[in-house]
């Protein structure tokens, strides 16, 4: 009589030399993002507005660097902020994820949101100048002008969203989110005149700005989550084919609406010859090669060959869009050209 035999586990530990190398190459990548994204935050404010003036013949508004590197820090923050919120939504869908998430960077994303919202207000209640001293700064007079009321309504935005990442409900956070991408889009359009139709333009811009931020901020907390869910890939690679169908339409809104956003602002003839028609030039140069990049990566995916093999491009997309950021804040502290008395449309 045969007696079976229970299966043999093995107990061998894991390849050390191929974790230590996988570790290693995570690390270097990681400190090369952070390293790109330092060096393109301090390039762009010291650099970036005076190359755009130049030759233009337009007058440089005071502080501007300081402007564009506020303005940065606030945007990359709604990305990180907007990212956790669209990854998590995506990672309950996907069949056989495990019950893990990498650490979440919304408790600091907001307080940094919050600072530089609260430096753009100092400026805003300045006169749009920067602060000399504590005699220039006067918060109460905020409330009498919609620029002012509308960065309240950022900084109290960034702080509620860091009480909701700080709760047992950090979904919550969406709704400060909302508001501060809805104020952002009424700053961006200021009431000129029922002719201009300056909701047109604020609903173009929180299209684009909604889509922006989940692309970017999709994108970074969904490699973030495929690295801890490396012992599960099936679930990794699915969640980033989910992810891919995600970005396809938020590519699309931004694409239409950067295209509309653009007709109404800039004239063809004097894209070279304004500050916003040469940054936006230099902005969709950026996201072409973005979007060549995650074509890459899509169709590698579909190879299905190794599908781990989209994570390298997807990475390097991943620091574009973090340049592009810095372009987009750098777009909105360039003087906006003036080029119509009566627009066509919106």
């Amino acid at each position: 009589m045969s007696v079976s035999r229970p299966p043999v586990v093995s107990t061998d530990p894991p390849n050390e030399v191929a974790l230590t190398e996988t570790l290693r190459r995570t690390a270097v990548w990681r400190t090369a993002i952070v390293l790109v994204l330092i060096l393109v935050a301090a390039i762009l404010p010291m650099f970036g507005p005076s190359l755009a003036l130049e030759g233009t013949g337009e007058a440089a508004a005071p502080g501007l660097g300081v402007i564009t590197l506020l303005r940065t820090t606030m945007f990359a923050a709604l990305c990180v902020l907007v990212g956790e919120q669209a990854a998590a939504s995506m990672a309950r869908r996907i069949r056989g994820a495990p019950d893990i998430a990498p650490r979440s960077w919304a408790m600091p994303a907001a307080c940094a949101g919050a600072a530089s919202a609260l430096g753009l207000a100092l400026i805003v209640a300045n006169g749009n100048l920067l602060p000399t001293g504590l005699d220039d700064i006067t918060l109460g007079s905020l409330h009498q002008t919609t620029d002012g009321r509308l960065a309240l309504i950022e900084i109290n935005a960034f702080i509620a969203a860091a009480l909701c990442a700080g709760s047992q409900r950090p979904a919550w956070a969406r709704l400060p989110l909302a508001a501060v991408v809805a104020a952002e889009a009424l700053r961006a359009h200021p009431d000129v005149g029922p002719e201009h139709m300056p909701l047109v333009g604020s609903a173009l811009t929180l299209v684009h700005l909604t889509c922006a931020a989940i692309w970017a901020g999709g994108l970074l907390q969904i490699l973030r989550t495929m690295r801890v869910w490396r012992p599960w890939p099936i679930a990794a690679v699915n969640l980033l084919t989910r992810y891919a169908r995600v970005a396809a339409v938020m590519f699309a809104g931004i694409t239409a609406s950067g295209i509309c956003s653009t007709l109404r602002k800039v004239p063809l003839d004097s894209v070279f010859t304004t500050a916003y028609g040469r940054v936006l030039v230099a902005k969709l140069l950026l996201v072409a090669v973005i979007a060549v990049l995650a074509l890459g990566a899509r169709i590698r995916m579909r190879r299905n060959t190794d599908p781990w093999q989209a994570v390298m491009p997807a990475r390097v997309e991943v620091v574009l869009l973090g340049v592009a950021v810095a372009v987009s804040a750098l777009l909105t502290a360039v003087p906006a050209p003036v080029w119509w008395d009566r627009p066509l449309w919106g």
